[in-house]
Formats: C-alpha cells, sequence, structure tokens
C-alpha cells in the first residue's frame, strides 16, 4: 500500500475507492473516496509508511481515532472510521467541498483582522467542544482547518496526530514542527493549552499571512518552540491593533501559566475584541475617553511612531521576566545585556555613591549588580532608563528631560517615604509611572502637549490656583481622555501587573486620617504624595520652599503614618540621589528650567551628599575602567556628554574592567555561580559574542554538560551540550581532552563540518565559535563556549586572547577555592 500515496490512479483500500489525491503532506496523503458499502463520497487520509505510526502504536492509535469519532461539532470535520489494512493505517472523515486553510492563505494571503479573528473562534469552538470531552487536537494547522464552500472554518485530525522524534531522542513529540507548542517541543503529556498556543500561531499566521516559524530544517522549528518567546511577524498590517496584538501574544507565550487559561477565554477575549460595545462593563471600568475608542487612535498613532514599539517591547520582555515566579535575577540580566546602550548606563547608575558601598568598588557586570541590589531594584533601573532611552528627540528635548526628571524625582521620593521595605520598590515604579500619560504626551503628540499647557497656564493667570484634576481636564479637552487614562491604557498593552495600573490612579478627595488598611491603597496615597510633593519644588522659588514643603507634607502626614520632618528629611535625600541618578544618566539641563529646582541644594541645607556642588572628578586621572560622572546643571555653552562603559575598540578595555571586578568579588566569600556568570557576561559585553556557554563535568557520565548561558537563546542552548570526556572523536571531544584553547573562524566548510558532532551541527551549528577549557590536575572539568552568527564573526587580537585566557584561569581558580 506504499504507493497508494504516490500514485494518481484509481485504487481501493478495503471497501474504500481511491478516486482522486486531494492533498498530500510529508506523513500523509488525502482521497476522494468512495464507501462502496454506504454508497457516499469519503476522505480517506492515508498515513504514509514510517509516518509515525508503527506496528506497536496502530492499537493506541486506533483507540485514539475511534474515540475522537465521538465528537460531534459544526466546526469539527467528524471521522467516520478508523481501520488498518494490510499493514497500512488510514482514516475516513466526512467529505466537505472547499479548500484547506494553507490553500487559502496561499492564494489570498494576508487576512483583515476582522476576518482572521472570525475564521479562529470557528476553531476555538471546535477546541472547546473536543477539550470538554477530554481530547486535545496535538497538530492544529492551517492545513488542518477546511474552509467550506459556506465560508465556515472546520478542523479535523483530532488527538490524532502522528509522532515525530524531537532532537535529543528523549521523547516522542506529537505534532508537526512549526506547530508545535513549547510543551509538545519537550514531548510533554497533552493537555488544552498546547491547543490554545498552536490557535495563536494559525491566527498570526492568518494575520501576519506567514508562518511565525517557518523553518525549513524541523530541529531548527522544535528548538525554537521549545526555548524562543515568539513575536508577532513584521508583516502584520498596522490595521492590526494594540488590544489584538496583545490577545496574540498572550495566546504565543512561551510559559503556559500566561496563556489564556482554556480555549472558551481565548475565545471571549476575541469576542470582545470584534464587539467592543458588548463590552461595555470593562469599558465603563475604563472610562468615558478609552471606550469612545480615543485610546485606540492614540495608540494607533504612537505605533507609527518607530520608537514606540521598540520601547514596548523593551518594558514588556522587562517586566514579563520581573512577573515570572520561576526567573531569576541572571535572567532579568540577560534581559538588559541585549540592550547594550541600557547596559552602559544601568552601570553606570550602580556605580553612583547610593549604590557603590553595597558592592565595596567599581562594577562592571549587571550579573553582579543584580546580586548586590537586587531584583527589584535592577527592575526599576532598567524601566526607568528604557523610557528615558526610547524618548530622545532633539525637536524638544529640554522638556522630555524635564519631564522625565519629574517622574524620576516622583519615584524616588516614594521609595525613601515607604515605611514598609519590601513594598518600596513598587512605590518607586507606581509613582513615577503616574507621569507615564503626559511623557508620552509630551514625546508623541508635542503639539497637543503645548496646548494642554497653555491651558493651564491660562488658568494659573487668571488667579485659579493649581489644582489635582486641572491638569486632567485640560488634556481631557485636548486628547480627549486625561493623562492617567493615556498612561493606565498604555501600561495595559504593555502587560503591567494590575497592581501598579491600580496605583498609576490617584485617589479621590482628601487624604484619610489613618493610613489605609490594604496595602495598594497606601501605595496609591505614597505616590500621590509623593507627586505632590515634586509639583511643590517645581513651582515654588528656592527661598521660599522650606516652607511650602513642610505646609504639603502636613496634608500627608496622617494618611502615610510619618511625620512632617520625616518627609522633608526624606525628600531632601531623595533629592540628593536624584542628583546622582541624573549625572549617571547625562540628564544635562538648563539652570533656569524648574527642573532644575529638584537638583539644587534647599535653602540653608549646605551641600552636603548634593553632587551637583561636588568638584569633579578629574578624568585625566581616571584608569581606562573608571566610570566617570558629568555635569548635570549647565548653560548653552557648556553640554556635558557622558563616557561609554565601551565602545569601538574598547574590548581590552572592558575586560579587564571586568578581570577586576571578579579578583574584587573573590577577596571575602562569594557564591560560585555568580563568579561564573561575571565572567561569562564579561566576555559577552566586551567582544559582542552571540552568546557565551558555561559547560561543567558529570562525574557519573564524564560528559561536559551546558549549566547556563548569555546571548541568544543562552540557556536554551546551554541545554543542548553534551560533550563526551572518555571515547569522543568529535572536535568538542578533542579540544577538551587536550586542553587547547581553539578558535574556528569558519565551522561551515565541509573539511569542518565533518569535525562537529551531529547533534550540534542539527541545533547550535554556529558557524564561527571559541571553546576554552578549564583543566584541573591535567584533566578537564569544564568548558567556556562563545559563538557568532557569521563566519570569521569572531577576530581575537594578542591582548584580548590574553585577557579572556586570564578570565578562564579566574574561573578555574573560583572553584579551587570554593572547592
Amino acid at each position: 500500500m506504499a504507493s497508494l500515496a504516490a500514485t494518481p490512479a484509481v485504487q481501493s483500500l478495503g471497501r474504500f475507492e481511491l478516486r482522486r489525491l486531494l492533498g498530500k503532506g510529508a506523513q500523509a496523503s488525502v482521497w476522494l473516496g468512495f464507501d462502496t458499502h454506504l454508497e457516499r463520497e469519503v476522505a480517506v487520509k492515508i498515513i504514509r509508511n514510517g509516518g509515525g505510526v508503527d506496528s506497536g502504536d496502530a492499537t493506541q492509535w486506533l483507540q485514539e481515532a475511534r474515540s475522537v469519532s465521538r465528537l460531534t461539532h459544526p466546526n469539527i470535520v467528524p471521522v467516520f472510521e478508523a481501520d488498518v489494512h494490510e499493514g497500512q493505517p488510514f482514516l475516513v472523515f466526512e467529505y466537505v467541498a472547499g479548500h484547506t486553510l494553507t490553500e487559502v492563505l496561499r492564494a489570498k494571503g494576508a487576512f483583515a483582522p476582522q476576518a482572521a479573528v472570525a475564521i479562529v473562534l470557528d476553531i476555538l469552538s471546535a477546541l472547546r467542544a473536543a477539550h470538554e470531552s477530554g481530547i486535545v487536537h496535538r497538530d492544529l494547522k492551517p492545513s488542518n482547518v477546511l474552509i467550506d464552500i459556506g465560508g465556515r472554518a472546520r478542523v479535523m485530525d483530532f488527538g490524532i496526530a502522528v509522532k515525530t522524534n524531537d532532537v535529543t531522542q528523549k521523547n516522542h513529540i506529537v505534532g508537526t514542527p512549526g506547530y508545535l507548542s513549547p510543551e509538545a517541543a519537550e514531548g510533554l503529556a497533552p493537555t488544552p493549552a498546547m491547543d490554545v498556543y498552536s490557535a495563536g500561531l494559525v491566527l498570526a499566521e492568518l494575520l501576519a499571512g506567514r508562518p511565525v516559524i517557518s523553518e525549513k530544517d524541523p530541529y531548527r522549528a522544535i528548538y525554537r518552540a521549545a526555548h524562543e518567546d515568539l513575536e508577532l511577524p513584521a508583516s502584520v498590517s498596522t490595521e492590526v491593533d494594540d488590544e489584538l496584538r496583545a490577545i496574540v501574544l498572550r495566546a504565543m507565550a512561551r510559559d503556559p501559566a500566561r496563556r489564556h487559561a482554556s480555549a472558551e477565554a481565548f475565545s471571549d477575549a476575541l469576542q470582545a475584541w470584534l464587539n467592543p460595545a458588548e463590552n461595555a462593563s470593562e469599558a465603563a471600568a475604563a472610562g468615558a475617553a478609552a471606550s469612545s475608542g480615543t485610546l485606540d487612535f492614540l495608540l494607533r498613532r504612537m505605533r507609527h511612531k518607530s520608537d514606540f514599539p521598540a520601547l514596548s517591547d523593551a518594558v514588556s520582555r522587562i517586566q514579563r521576566v520581573a512577573n515570572s515566579e520561576t526567573e531569576s535575577l541572571n535572567s532579568l540580566a540577560n534581559e538588559i545585556l541585549k540592550d547594550v546602550a541600557l547596559t552602559n548606563k544601568l552601570l553606570r547608575l550602580v556605580n553612583t555613591a547610593s549604590y557603590r558601598h553595597a558592592g565595596g568598588g567599581s562594577i562592571s557586570t549587571v550579573s553582579r549588580a543584580a546580586a548586590l541590589i537586587g531584583f527589584a531594584g535592577i527592575r526599576n533601573m532598567a524601566l526607568s532608563l528604557v523610557l528615558l532611552e526610547h524618548m530622545q528627540d532633539k525637536g524638544h528635548a529640554n522638556l522630555l528631560k524635564e519631564e522625565f526628571l519629574r517622574s524620576l524625582m516622583a519615584g524616588t521620593l516614594a521609595g525613601e517615604l515607604c515605611t514598609m521595605g519590601r513594598d518600596s520598590e513598587e512605590a518607586f515604579i507606581g509613582s513615577m509611572f503616574q507621569n507615564l500619560g503626559r511623557l508620552l504626551t509630551q514625546y508623541y503628540f508635542p503639539d497637543e502637549a503645548r496646548q494642554v499647557r497653555s491651558l493651564l497656564d491660562r488658568g494659573l493667570a487668571s488667579g485659579d490656583s493649581p489644582k489635582s484634576g486641572a491638569e486632567n481636564s485640560a488634556a481631557v479637552e485636548v486628547l480627549g481622555l486625561s493623562f492617567e487614562d493615556l498612561g493606565v491604557g498604555v501600561a495595559k498593552s504593555w502587560g503591567l501587573p494590575d497592581n501598579l495600573q491600580r496605583c498609576m490612579r490617584k485617589p479621590g478627595g482628601e487624604p484619610p486620617s489613618r493610613p489605609p488598611d490594604a496595602t495598594s491603597e497606601r501605595l496609591r496615597w505614597l505616590a500621590m504624595a509623593a507627586n505632590d510633593l515634586t509639583d511643590t519644588m517645581l513651582r515654588t522659588d528656592p527661598t521660599a520652599l522650606a516652607g511650602a514643603l513642610s505646609s504639603a507634607a502636613d496634608r500627608y502626614t496622617r494618611v502615610l503614618g510619618i511625620s512632617s520632618k520625616h518627609i522633608c528629611e526624606a525628600t531632601a535625600v531623595a533629592r540628593s540621589r536624584l542628583t546622582e541618578s541624573a549625572r549617571a544618566m547625562n540628564l544635562v539641563v538648563s539652570k533656569n528650567s524648574p527642573s532644575a529646582r529638584l537638583l539644587a541644594p534647599p535653602a540653608g541645607a549646605g551641600t552636603a551628599g548634593l553632587l551637583d556642588d561636588a568638584p569633579q572628578p578629574n578624568t585625566d586621572s581616571l584608569s581606562p575602567h573608571a566610570l566617570a560622572a558629568t555635569a548635570i546643571l549647565s548653560g548653552p555653552d557648556n553640554q556635558a556628554t557622558a563616557a561609554p562603559a565601551s565602545g569601538p575598540g574598547k574590548a581590552a578595555d572592558v575586560l579587564a574592567a571586568g578581570i577586576q571586578d571578579i579578583t574584587n568579588s573573590m577577596v571575602d566569600s562569594f557564591k560560585l555561580n555568580e563568579v561564573l556568570r561575571m565572567i561569562l557576561e564579561t566576555m559577552y559585553r566586551a567582544l559582542g559574542f552571540r552568546r557565551v556557554l558555561f559547560c561543567l563535568r558529570d562525574a557519573k557520565t564524564e560528559t561536559l554538560t551546558g549549566r547556563f548561558g548569555l546571548g541568544e537563546g543562552g540557556d536554551a542552548a546551554a541545554a543542548l551540550f553534551k560533550v563526551p570526556l572518555k571515547g569522543g572523536t568529535d572536535l568538542f571531544a578533542a579540544v577538551c581532552v587536550k586542553g587547547a584553547d581553539t578558535l574556528i573562524r569558519d565551522a561551515t566548510t565541509p573539511a569542518m563540518e565533518a569535525r562537529l558532532p551531529a547533534w550540534y551541527r542539527k541545533t547550535v551549528n554556529a558557524p564561527s565559535f571559541l571553546l576554552l577549557p578549564l583543566m584541573m590536575k591535567g584533566a578537564p572539568f569544564a568548558m567556556i563556549y562563545a559563538d557568532q552568527a557569521q563566519p570569521g564573526g569572531i577576530e581575537l587580537d594578542e591582548k584580548e586572547l590574553s585577557l579572556l585566557r586570564t578570565l578562564r584561569n579566574q574561573a578555574v581558580m573560583a572553584f579551587k577555592q570554593a572547592s
């Protein structure tokens, strides 16, 4: 029967005549058949020999197929029969006139958003019915969706997908590379969440006109499914709004816990997007302006600015790691390291006096900074710097800097005021993000921002006192919604947590007479107080500032549960910290701008602890690795610039700085893993590798196994590394046994490919890589691996190679000291 799938002639399979080939794939062919007993047309699917159903699987496969035959639903193509005839497994379906979704996509390309959603709603209706019956599809893809002549989507092949072997040969994988969920790619048991993921991929493909994962190599497709956070293809039309994008991305989340909870929940989200009028309760909670579509309109306008998608992606990635219960400090460090500019600015910031005491010396790696300062502290720094990094515009740069300083001051002050240590980081980010709407308006809608300021200035000129709601009212008049609604709407589209979104909304009325019981309410009042005190500093002449601050502080003493004196002292400390942060960020503002009042010392308080009056460092005397601060306050002829941590030709400097940092870390007690990560990060930052991995000997198997990595899919790639130290004949094994540092500039030549292990060629397969074995007592016990994405991508001079060997030797010393 093996010839049936390839032969166009009419033949028979049991009682079924095979009249015409309807389609074929890698593992099966589908024929138009005729049931000679019941005298009806049917579709007969013949599984190719070797297509995943062998003799040992046949009984279970038949059992699964027959259980599926009990499914009845308008969006499911029913199974009439499943059998094995003369060793040939086959399925018999209802014949549905129409075309597969694959054929429709090939013919017409990307779908309009509403049409794509309508098709996926049909698919989700089918999935919901199957899941309620305990059946998971396991192989949902466009070729398994039929569009009948009435335009209805109907799903076939429920629960009876064939099997393929995964790259590690540990388990069987059920499904098709390119549409597998991460769990399926790992060979885990089927769950409804797998189908939700695949349905998300199908919707993304309909919107983009091409698959999300398009790889000729099935191993590469499976690897990406298991280890990559997928994004929507760039070909997705700008007509696809942020709300729909967020719904699709949630379905495609690598972590099943972050996906829609079920096919029904996914369907509900799409229905709410398709029929917003039916979602009135949620729209009312979001405010009348958002329900009118103003927020969607502004989000579309922002998305047309090339920087907004990049800003959104950066914030979402950082926040995703911060929200995960399974991610670590090192995961956050890895996210930050993907952005070179962000990395350099963060390292300048952590080397200010406010943080330096925690490390006992300069800090040259994000890994060490994360370990010393903590998860939330690094998260907050990164989010602050991301906002600053993505809001650079020469046309209105001064106003943007002032708005950013205003936000940063509010966040810094909230952190100082917070008496609940564990909540101080949330207070920082919540207070800072209360200004997000105003900051975004200034950057993306400068003309409208100017109109809002004009309305406020007119009110003040007529003798009105500044009111907390005046700015939002002016924004509604100009934009159609308040700064607050805009900020919260964007935060929601970024996936920021609900508690942060609540903190971004200022509470109404007068402050309560005692601290609220609920933590979320305490943080809202704390954020409001920090912003109110910041505004007081901005609009008050320095000679009158002490009295104005005391008066503003009196308003919040009872709700915050601290004295007015304590509030004023915290304000002074926050201004000192802000000054240091501004130096590190190279935020230069005019001496005559209102925001300069946030940086100058308060009248009569002296200059202790305030860097703007401190002597500036003599940069001529600094070491090549020093992270020098720069002046903040300047006139028009004195523009300060920040010395970058690294740049072209500075690889040796970054390597040397990292070596010194690691040496400082190893003086007293240290954690071995932290030192190893610092070593990898120093290599990664200095030489721009695509990824750097650390492998360690498994004493039981005498194999070097990957433990962790940095860079593109670092940890995922590390998990693939298994280098035998005994009996291995490939290049990796030979290099490690000999202890020979080895640089392969071009691994794509036939001679070199022949020496690479098969697992490496099928997975990582980097065209240029470096191997640094770690030896102890003449035997290899570990290895550092680094690679680049193009042949000849790694070039090292003698100094750089010498410093790399020093780093490798530090790793050996760390193991010796730790043992």
